[in-house]
């Protein structure tokens, strides 16, 4: 593939106290990455330098530029978001290293914005000491979906061809049954439906949607969303056409792996959906905002304080979200090339 083709990603850095960093460079240790996709890091030369020397990474390299209208072909770019020196203290959150991975993320959103990158992938952060004047979101998913004005998000886990969205997100779960409404419910179908289509090429997706509560409620007998809610969404999408199945008790339904006969699974709440597919694909799972405007990969986990600097860190999770994030930018812009 020619360099004028290849994704220009942005990568922010995440916690520069947990396994953000440590996983970027492991990940862009092999340079094979160069093959497919140009990598934009948005840091400092001394943080990388510094998380280079401790982990012995002789092959990671990287260009410094000025800006995302400079990158170079065939290299990990990096772009400089901070100008002090930044002290690092692996394990421990602290107002500093927050403010990096703020610093970071804006840097990389506005470029983004600006169309200088074609995707972004993002590093773990911390969602406490990530909070500042303005940043007062739960998570990526809630900030990028406000920063890119985007009606409505949907976070949408992956790994090969097992997927798993939520049709509520970063909230408690006793909020979770008064946010269920008929008209949410097709709103998060119809984001799963389209990305699914235009992003991993799936012309005629089929999704299944999980019940509330235990056994899909029993006929009522054990709750009212599925009766009231859930299967009414369902229907409707039914009619208009849609591959739409549900509600099925959610403890079965992956017990017996029926996710194998679907293209996506719609979970109602965040722990429904990610306990199972983090048991089924914790190393190699995507998470995937589906909806934006944009392409934004990450990880599928935190920050891992409990690990950092000991060099045991998985890097599989997010190489996975950057060929994610390289094969989605490619499907749409194959999707907008004129049919000749």
């Amino acid at each position: 593939m020619d360099n004028k083709n290849k994704p220009k990603l942005g990568i922010s850095i995440g916690d520069t106290n947990g396994i953000g960093p440590e996983v970027v460079i492991r990940t862009l240790s092999d340079q094979r990455i160069l093959n497919f996709c140009t990598p934009v890091i948005y840091a400092s030369a001394s943080l990388l330098k510094h998380v280079r020397k401790a982990l012995n990474a002789e092959h990671f390299q990287f260009q410094e530029v000025e800006s995302a209208q400079a990158l170079v072909p065939r290299k990990i770019n990096l772009i400089s978001c901070w100008e002090n020196e930044l002290e690092v203290n692996p394990g421990h959150p602290t107002p500093e290293s927050g403010k990096a991975s703020l610093d970071s993320l804006l840097a990389a959103s506005r470029d983004l914005k600006a169309g200088l990158l074609d995707g972004l992938v993002t590093a773990p952060i911390n969602k406490d000491n990530i909070q500042a004047e303005d940043f007062r979101f739960p998570g990526h998913t809630e900030f990028l979906t406000s920063y890119f004005d985007a009606p409505e998000s949907l976070m949408l886990l992956v790994s090969g061809g097992l997927r798993v969205a939520t049709v509520t997100g970063h909230i408690p779960v006793k909020e979770v049954p008064a946010r269920l409404t008929e008209e949410l419910l097709i709103r998060k179908m119809t984001i799963l439906l389209d990305s699914l289509r235009k992003d991993f090429g799936i012309l005629k997706p089929r999704i299944a949607v999980l019940g509330l509560n235990p056994h899909a409620g029993e006929q009522g007998l054990l709750g009212r969303e599925e009766v009231e809610i859930i299967r009414p969404a369902v229907v409707q999408m039914k009619e208009r056409g849609y591959l739409v199945f549900g509600p099925y008790p959610a403890d079965g339904f992956f017990g017996m792996r029926q996710f194998q006969q679907v293209d996506a699974v719609l979970a109602m709440y965040h722990d429904q959906g990610l306990i199972p597919f983090k048991t089924l694909a914790f190393e190699s799972g995507v998470n995937y905002t589906a909806g934006l405007p944009i392409v934004r990969t990450s990880p599928d986990h935190g920050t891992a304080y409990d690990i950092a600097a000991k060099h045991i860190a998985s890097e599989t999770s997010f190489r996975e979200a950057l060929f994610v994030a390289c094969d989605v930018v490619r499907k749409r812009f194959e999707a907008e090339m004129p049919v000749v």
